[in-house]
């Protein structure tokens, strides 16, 4: 007995050193850039340019090190301690920059699935403002750990530039052909995002469609698609809410589970705090659907 419970402690010393080589050896791997996967944080953003640097007080210090912020993120010319709205923070310069490089694929994608543009848009910009407007200590985390989420599930984690999750663009896909469904978004919709027939491993294949850093059309066509079926479970009960960026875009970032139909919806989803100032998501993309920013790439 004494023999046994010996080897059963040898063992669960050696399961928990060989969970510290392969928690080390990420973070190792981490550095030199050996573990980069697509579909990281840092990879799927990348499109849109270097995270904005905002401005450090080191008045008071000698170190070359910032001692701690000074700046809601403002543009020049404004306050760098007063609140400033959303648009006139360099966060929403670089997220601007890069929807008016990705014009022609999201006005394509409007194209072929009827959803505005400005709508897509819409879904788009709060999760890339809420990227860039993140605390370095919060990347930092997703930096090395997101890469052990991977491992563990395909599901659990935000993908291309919209931050769509795998679960929630393969029921997306399950939608599109299932015409009992209440999201079912009508006929032909399928066809837009069916696999070829060569085609064995689709889970990795939609993992692939998502974290295209180089063609960002399939990351706009399953976020266009998700509130193509909001909209119509929304309109078989009633409700026309293909113009309220406050219903979709909420919705988009709370998920089908979320979506009851009702007169009165509320605006609601993640906090996000840009320029001083906290909104719900879908509060900031209902705020940017409203606004003339970007207006000429994107009608309303």
């Amino acid at each position: 007995m004494k023999k046994v419970l010996t080897y059963i402690g040898i063992a669960i010393v050696l399961v928990f050193a060989l969970i510290g080589m392969a928690f080390s050896a990420v973070f190792v791997g981490m550095q030199f850039g050996l573990t980069n996967v697509r579909g990281t944080i840092e990879e799927r953003n990348s499109f849109f340019g270097p995270v904005p640097t905002i401005s450090f007080d080191s008045s008071s210090s000698t170190e070359k090190t910032p001692t701690g912020p000074a700046s809601n993120g403002c543009v020049e010319g404004l306050s760098q301690t007063d609140p400033c709205n959303w648009n006139e923070t360099i966060q929403w310069e670089v997220v601007k920059g890069g929807l008016q490089k990705d014009q022609s694929v999201i006005t394509r994608v409007s194209a072929e699935t009827g959803v505005s543009a400005r709508m897509i848009a819409a879904a788009v910009a709060p999760e890339q403002i809420r990227f860039f407007a993140e605390s370095s200590n919060r990347e930092v985390f997703k930096r090395y750990f997101e890469p052990l989420k991977i491992l563990a599930s395909l599901s659990q984690f935000s993908l291309g530039v919209s931050g769509m999750k795998q679960k929630t663009a393969e029921e997306v896909e399950r939608h599109t052909t299932d015409s009992t469904s209440p999201f079912y978004p009508g006929d032909g919709f399928s066809d837009l995002i069916a696999y070829t027939s060569s085609t064995s491993d689709t889970s990795s294949e939609l993992f692939n469609r998502l974290t295209n850093e180089k063609d960002h059309y399939y990351s706009y066509l399953y976020t266009a698609l998700y509130l193509k079926q909001i909209e119509m479970q929304w309109k078989q009960a009633g409700f026309n809410v293909s113009a309220r960026p406050d219903v979709l875009v909420t919705l988009f970032n709370l998920g089908f589970s979320a979506s009851v139909p009702k007169a009165s919806p509320q605006v609601a989803g993640a906090p996000i705090t840009i320029g001083g100032q906290t909104y719900s998501f879908g509060e900031l993309g209902a705020t940017f659907y409203h606004s003339d920013e970007l207006l000429a790439e994107f009608p309303r």
